[in-house]
């Protein structure tokens, strides 16, 4: 695939000059589904799941067949400060396993026939501790930006993005502290598995990366340089492009979601072409996802990442659309009342 931009302010105009979904077949679906066999409403999000999805494919009777899911993997400098219960050598043994087939996301891709890709971004070089300064140059930024954008298949019809890196839960939560305020408890959760004294100590430092790069706040793509990692600008950099292919996108947990706010920001809309596939179970997730205007399909308390809330809700875009494009029309049917 091409790569269309090579610095951060090319980047920047082309988030500035998204497509826009196409209103005609929009309009299309939503009469399309005032004639079909159900009353009026009773699939209730599937109805409107239906139309998103046909405005951005700018199709009447889409069928998704060609679903992807990237998950991403950095390593972070800020594990230096002990803010995880696992350590950063797990990153890679987790992409080892992903590439065997053995994580949960590998089998949740199965059930739903999504082509599956896995890409570790520079594990051997993780991103500096951002409680010293920012995590990345705009030139590593913009490396990773590209990496995603060039990891989307151009032929994809519906695009998750996952991530795996030790650490990134408090990259997570330091975004979202930048961008939105409050208290770094506000936004810090037990991740992998912390105690109360390994929480708080998280909290601290996520306190003090915002307050180390304290120039950044408000600022969508600076926070994401400033407090983020290689993984979580990659799903940035293909979660933009997919906007550009007219690719309906599904966010993940908390972590993902953090990345996909730093687009909002930056550009409001930006996410138009998304919904969100569940809210997990860490703690600042549903906040996240109130800010940004999604409505989970899912709450299952997951709290994996991987992609693996996002890839379960293929299945109920598919659903949505099966519905729309299947079912008879009351002419087709010959039932009275349409």
């Amino acid at each position: 695939m091409r790569q269309d931009f090579t610095t951060l302010a090319e980047f920047s105009h082309i988030l500035q000059t998204l497509p826009e979904p196409d209103a005609d077949a929009c309009a299309a679906a939503w009469d399309r589904d005032r004639q079909l066999t159900k009353p009026p409403g009773s699939l209730g999000r599937l109805e409107e799941l239906a139309a998103w999805y046909c405005g951005w494919r700018a199709e009447e009777k889409p069928v998704p067949s060609a679903p992807q899911i990237i998950v991403f993997a950095g390593n972070h400098g800020v594990t230096a400060q002990g803010v995880s219960a696992f350590p950063p050598e797990v990153t890679a043994q987790m992409v080892a396993n992903f590439e065997a087939g053995g994580a949960a996301v590998n089998q949740l891709a199965k059930s739903v026939g999504a082509r599956m890709d896995v890409l570790a971004l520079e594990l051997d070089r993780p991103t500096k501790d951002f409680t010293q300064g920012p995590a990345m140059s705009e030139a590593e930024l913009v490396d990773a930006l590209c990496a995603g954008w060039q990891a989307v298949d151009s032929k994809a019809d519906l695009l998750v993005v996952g991530e795996m890196g030790i650490g990134n839960t408090t990259s997570a939560a330091a975004i979202s502290l930048a961008l939105f305020g409050g208290e770094a408890e506000d936004w810090t959760g037990r991740g992998t598995g912390l105690d109360p004294t390994g929480l708080k100590h998280k909290a601290e430092i996520v306190a003090r990366g915002v307050e180390a790069n304290n120039h950044c706040k408000n600022n969508g793509l600076e926070v994401l340089r400033c407090l983020g990692g290689r993984e979580l600008a990659a799903m940035a950099g293909a979660m933009v492009r997919a906007r550009g292919l007219r690719i309906p996108l599904i966010l993940d947990g908390f972590i993902c979601t953090a990345a996909a706010a730093c687009l909002d920001v930056a550009r409001p809309g930006a996410l138009d072409h998304a919904v969100a596939g569940h809210v997990s179970a860490e703690v600042a997730h549903p906040k996240l996802l109130k800010r940004l205007g999604k409505e989970p399909l899912l709450s299952l308390g997951m709290r994996l990442g991987e992609g693996s809330g996002a890839a379960l809700a293929i299945s109920i875009v598919k659903g949505a659309l099966a519905c729309h494009s299947g079912m008879a029309t009351f002419a087709d049917a010959g039932v009275s009342g349409g």
